[in-house]
């Protein structure tokens, strides 16, 4: 089974979209387990109104809001987690149907998948948060429109899906293309590196540490590109304060590997 693992705060009109297109997915042998950094009520009360009538399982943990705590939330969702395959995912992410039934086809002993994303920008962000609900079909509709005027930063990965083949591994640690937003790997081996560092907090890299602790597991990193986008809509950067010294914790373990 599959447990998808929900990041999410003080955004519940982003949320509802992701949830929405949750519930559409081809597969739907799946647990979404809701990671809530301290959201406040109205978060709350939209996931009380749309469980009741969606058609996959759904839990709800939420932590006081002390500042971004994302990673001890995440390690709470770990344990809480029945399924033995972790998705990994952003409530400000919308996933196409086959989102579901991609991961799945990608999973694989010994692996972790590192997917990426497909950029809105801020007017299109705004014309889907006033949909009554999220339609796939009537975003692909004008999917290249999109492109051509700049709504979205990629087109073909959105039309072309490539299967599972070794083009897709990673030879070594590489820093780029690691989107906490969307990556996916096995229960038992997020278990054996204690999940994610809590001590990293503010946002900023709590991904590129979880990655790279996987692959000195000696998990190997599988790319999820051409196959499991999401549509991240857009929203103003995060707060950054906290984000070099975060990286600085993760060069100093890649430069100990090193040596």
């Amino acid at each position: 089974m599959i447990s998808i693992l929900l990041a999410t705060y003080n955004w519940p009109q982003a949320l509802k979209l992701c949830l929405e297109s949750l519930a559409t997915q081809t597969d739907q042998d799946f647990e979404i387990i809701i990671a809530d950094d301290g959201s406040t009520n109205e978060t709350k009360q939209l996931i009380e109104k749309i469980k009741h009538n969606h058609p996959i399982p759904m839990t709800h943990l939420w932590q006081e809001d002390q500042g971004f705590r994302k990673t001890k939330i995440l390690n709470q969702a770990i344990a809480a987690a029945h399924g033995n395959y972790l998705i990994f995912l952003d409530g400000d992410c919308i996933v196409q149907p086959d989102y579901v039934a991609r991961h799945r086809a990608l999973a694989q002993k010994g692996y972790l998948i590192t997917g990426s994303r497909v950029l809105l920008d801020q007017s299109l962000t705004k014309r889907l948060l006033n949909w009554p609900n999220w339609d796939y079909k009537r975003f692909a509709s004008k999917l290249l429109s999109y492109r051509l005027s700049g709504c979205i930063n990629k087109y073909w990965p959105l039309q072309i899906k490539l299967s599972n083949s070794s083009w897709r591994d990673y030879q070594k640690f590489v820093w780029r293309r690691i989107k906490g937003c969307n990556m996916a790997c096995w229960k038992e081996d997020a278990e054996a590196i204690n999940g994610f560092d809590e001590s990293m907090t503010g946002w900023g890299h709590e991904d590129a540490d979880f990655v790279f602790r996987l692959q000195r597991h000696h998990i190997k990193r599988k790319s999820g590109s051409w196959s499991t986008e999401v549509l991240h809509l857009f929203h103003k950067i995060h707060d950054q304060s906290h984000a070099a010294e975060n990286a600085r914790k993760v060069r100093a373990m890649i430069q100990a590997k090193a040596m």
